[in-house]
């Protein structure tokens, strides 16, 4: 995948999930992005993917704080929970690849249980 094309399947899901108000680019490289998809003010999806390291961030903000998430390094995956998001969750479950979709997905889930939205 390409970083043009990345750029493109970031911006076409955040499209698909009502509750993504705006989309924010913060950064585009050669081999990275960083985006916020803004919920409301001081409350987003955040998006890093760098293709060289097999890094990828993807965390649900409020002020600031991580409230969950699900982070790869070097292509190793594990979940920040909803419950603790300051612990590293690398049960079956933590450790499972999601892309963005499935991560949006999972965050409408956590933002209509908590009624967020």
């Amino acid at each position: 995948m390409t970083i043009g094309e990345l750029v493109k399947e970031i911006e076409t899901i955040a499209g698909k999930f009502e509750f993504i108000r705006n989309v924010v680019k913060i950064d585009v490289t050669d081999f990275s992005v960083k985006y916020r998809l803004m919920i409301a003010e001081d409350f987003n999806v955040q998006v890093y993917i760098n293709l060289r390291k097999g890094t990828t961030g993807l965390a649900l903000i409020f002020h600031g704080q991580r409230l969950y998430g699900r982070d790869s390094e070097e292509w190793k995956w594990h979940r920040h929970p909803f419950e603790d998001p300051d612990s590293h969750d690398f049960s079956a479950e933590g450790c499972q690849e999601v892309r963005l979709e499935e991560f949006l997905q999972e965050v409408r889930d956590i933002l209509e249980r908590a009624k967020l939205i």
